[in-house]
C-alpha cells in the first residue's frame, strides 16, 4: 500500500477528528499541527510492519456547512 486517506472534520467541541478510510484508525487533535502529528503516530502504531506502512498520508478535510434559504 502506498497511500492512506483520512477524512478530517472539525470536532463539535473544538479541534479536529480524523478517520482512515478502509482501516480502523481514528484520532483527534486540538489544532491542525497536533492532528498531523497524531495521524502520523496512529498510522505508525497501526502498521507495525514497515513494508506494509503507507508512504503517503492524505488528509481530506470535509466541512459541512448549512445555509438558511
Amino acid at each position: 500500500m502506498s497511500e492512506i486517506i483520512f477524512e478530517v472534520q472539525e470536532a463539535e467541541e473544538g479541534g479536529f477528528c480524523a478517520r482512515a478510510l478502509g482501516h480502523s484508525i481514528f484520532t483527534e487533535g486540538e489544532n491542525w499541527d497536533e492532528l498531523r502529528r497524531m495521524v502520523k503516530d496512529a498510522v505508525a502504531s497501526h502498521f507495525t510492519d514497515r513494508p506494509e506502512r503507507p508512504s503517503i498520508i492524505r488528509l481530506h478535510f470535509v466541512r459541512d456547512e448549512v445555509l438558511a434559504a
